[in-house]
């Protein structure tokens, strides 16, 4: 049975999901492209339902730091995680949605502007760890 998440539940899920596309968009630097890239993601992060689309739809925006790459990094990878583990208890049906929402986003991104680059690829398989199930 699906439980109501939280308020900071659903920021998790949302720091973890906006993150993401938010790594992805920053590993190929260009003004151009990061609005090209927002669109992208925006469509994919709509493609949700359920409690994910309720958690990446409503309340505040997450706060992510700006300062490097492994900043950010730091904040969203263990973001992605705990969104798993909340989901796993509470809306386990939804998983896969989240991850496929996230990487959809994320690859997405990275598609946006002139394909996939490697500093992208690469991004995009960290998220990919941290959406993994837990061996």
């Amino acid at each position: 049975m699906e439980q109501r998440l939280t308020a900071e539940e659903q920021l998790t899920l949302k720091t973890g999901a906006f993150g993401a596309v938010f790594l992805v968009s920053n590993a190929q630097p260009g003004m151009l492209a990061m609005v090209r890239e927002s669109f992208a993601a925006s469509g994919a992060l709509g493609d949700a339902s359920g409690v994910v689309k309720e958690a990446l739809t409503t309340g505040p925006l997450p706060t992510l730091p700006r300062d490097s790459a492994l900043e950010i990094e730091s904040v969203v990878l263990p973001a992605l995680s705990r969104a798993l583990e909340i989901l796993r208890e509470k809306a386990p049906q939804e998983l896969d949605a989240y991850r496929s929402v996230v990487l959809g986003a994320a690859d997405r991104v990275a598609q946006a502007h002139r394909g996939v680059a490697p500093a992208e690829a690469a991004v995009i398989d960290r998220i990919r760890t941290a959406l993994a199930e837990p061996a």
